[in-house]
C-alpha cells in the first residue's frame, strides 16, 4: 500500500531565520503600454500577512449588530484587534446558533463575517459538527433523523455563508465524540452508532458538497497518538482534510520548546497544512494539575486575576510560541483564544487585553513583531533604468504607489522572484 504520509526531515522542525516565510523580490515595473519606467521615485507598502495571524471575534458579535451594552469599549476593542489580526473565527455552536428549531441566527453571524471581510480579515466558522452545545431538541429524534437534521445544518450553513465564509472546522475533538460523557446530546448517540470515520466522512462531505471551493479543517485539543491514529483512519478512507487544527490552551502551563516541537515533528508528517486553531497563555496562575477536565475549573473573574508577574511571564512565552510556529514551514496560521479578558473561555486571564480594555504587555509585544519585525513599512525606492527596484519582505500583500497612482502586489513564494507590474499614471 502506497504510504499517504511521510517522516518529517528534521532539519526542517525549526527555522529561525524564517526564510521561509520572506521573498527577495525583483519587480520591474512599466506603464500601460509596457514602457519601463525608469529612474521613477516610488513607495512600495506591505498591507497584509501570507501567515494568518488570527482570533476569535465572538466578543464583537454584539457590537456589529447593533446590541452592545457599551458601544464605546466595544469600538476601542474592535480597533485594536484589527490594528493586531488579519483572520476571524466566529462561531456556529449548533444549540447556540440554532436554539430554536427552524430559527437559525444566520442573520446576525452573516452581519459579522461581512463586517470582517469588508474590512480584509479571512473568517473561518467553527465548528460545524461538535457534540459540545449541540442543541437539546436533537434528543427528541431517532438516530435517523438526527443524521439528516445534522446533514441538512452542516448544508445550510456552508452555503449560506459561502463566499464570506469558505473555510470551517468541519468536525471539531471527533477523538472524544463518540465517548463524551458529560452531557447527553443527539451528535455523540450518532456518533457511537456511525463511529468516527463515519461522522469525519459526513462533516466533510457534505460540506464540500454544499461549496467546492471550501477549506476544512479537522480540529482536535488531543495531542496524543489519538488524534494520530484518527487521521490516518480518515486519510486511508479517502477522506479529503485540507488543514489539520491543533489546539494549543495552555491554562495548566506553556508547552515550551520541546513540546511544540515535538508536537510540529509528529503532526507535520502528513503534509497537510497546520493551523494552531485555539491557543490561551494565562497572565494569571495556571490550573491546579491534577484538573483533568478544564471545564471542571469553575473561577470566579475576581479569584482570578491577571498579575503584573503573569502579565511579564505571557509577554514572553507568548513571543516564544509565535516565533516557534512562524519558524516552522507546516503552520500556517495561529488564532489567538480570545483577546480581552472579560470575554475569555473559563473566565481565564488569559487575554492580550486586561478587563478594562487596556494593554497588556503580550498585545504590545505582538504587536511590535507582526506589525514591526515582521513588517514592511512604506519604503521609498527608485527604479533603475529598466524599471526594475528590489526588496525583501515577507510572503503576503502588498501595494505599489508611483505619482498617486497605486498598484496591488502579492508575493507568494519565498525566495528570490521576479515579477512585472503594470502601473498606469494617475
Amino acid at each position: 500500500m502506497t504510504s499517504l504520509f511521510t517522516a518529517p526531515a528534521p532539519s526542517r522542525s525549526y527555522d529561525p531565520s524564517l526564510a521561509h516565510r520572506r521573498s527577495q523580490t525583483t519587480l520591474t515595473l512599466s506603464d500601460a503600454t509596457g514602457a519601463p519606467l525608469a529612474d521613477r521615485d516610488v513607495l512600495v507598502r506591505q498591507r497584509d500577512h501570507a501567515f494568518g495571524f488570527g482570533c476569535i471575534g465572538f466578543e464583537l458579535i454584539d457590537w456589529i449588530n447593533g446590541r452592545s451594552q457599551d458601544a464605546a469599549a466595544d469600538a476601542a476593542v474592535a480597533q485594536r484587534w484589527l490594528a493586531l489580526f488579519n483572520r476571524a473565527t466566529l462561531p456556529f455552536y449548533w444549540g447556540r446558533f440554532e436554539a430554536v428549531r427552524g430559527e437559525p441566527k444566520t442573520a446576525e453571524l452573516l452581519a459579522a463575517a461581512r463586517w470582517f471581510k469588508d474590512r480584509g480579515i479571512g473568517v473561518k466558522g467553527h465548528p460545524l459538527l461538535w457534540h459540545t452545545l449541540s442543541p437539546p431538541w436533537l434528543m427528541e429524534l431517532e438516530v435517523e433523523e438526527i443524521d439528516q437534521a445534522l446533514r441538512d445544518r452542516i448544508r445550510r450553513e456552508v452555503r449560506d455563508f459561502a463566499g464570506v465564509i469558505d473555510t470551517w472546522d468541519a468536525i471539531n475533538e471527533a477523538v472524544i465524540m463518540p465517548v463524551f460523557p458529560v452531557e447527553p446530546n443527539g451528535v455523540t448517540t450518532l456518533a457511537r452508532q456511525k463511529g468516527r470515520v463515519a461522522m469525519m466522512r459526513l462533516a466533510f462531505e457534505e460540506a464540500r458538497a454544499a461549496n467546492p471551493n471550501i477549506t476544512l479543517l479537522l480540529n482536535d485539543f488531543d495531542m496524543s497518538t489519538a488524534y494520530e491514529c484518527l487521521i490516518e483512519a480518515a486519510l486511508e478512507a479517502g477522506i479529503q482534510i485540507d488543514r489539520l487544527g491543533l489546539q494549543s490552551h495552555m491554562h495548566q502551563g506553556t508547552w515550551g520548546e520541546e513540546q511544540t516541537l515535538r508536537v510540529l515533528e509528529r503532526f507535520s508528517r502528513y503534509n497537510i497544512p497546520i493551523h494552531f486553531t485555539e491557543t490561551t497563555i494565562l497572565s494569571g496562575t495556571p490550573v491546579p494539575a491534577d484538573i483533568s477536565d478544564l471545564n471542571d475549573w469553575l473561577v470566579s473573574p475576581e479569584a482570578w486575576p491577571s498579575t503584573e508577574e503573569g502579565e511579564a511571564r505571557q509577554a514572553e512565552e507568548v513571543e516564544a510560541h509565535y516565533r516557534r510556529l512562524l519558524g516552522h514551514p507546516s503552520v500556517e496560521s495561529l488564532t489567538y483564544w480570545g483577546l480581552p479578558d472579560k470575554d475569555m473561555w473559563l473566565n481565564a486571564p488569559g487575554g492580550l487585553l486586561r478587563r478594562d480594555g487596556t494593554p497588556k504587555p503580550a498585545y504590545d509585544r505582538l504587536h511590535q513583531l507582526i506589525k514591526g519585525e515582521w513588517w514592511m513599512p512604506e519604503t521609498p525606492l527608485r527604479t533603475d533604468e529598466a524599471g526594475r527596484l528590489q526588496f525583501e519582505g515577507f510572503l503576503g500583500d502588498y501595494e505599489v504607489e508611483l505619482d498617486g497612482a497605486i498598484a496591488p502586489l502579492t508575493i507568494h513564494a519565498p525566495g528570490a522572484a521576479h515579477l512585472g507590474l503594470r502601473l498606469p499614471l494617475a
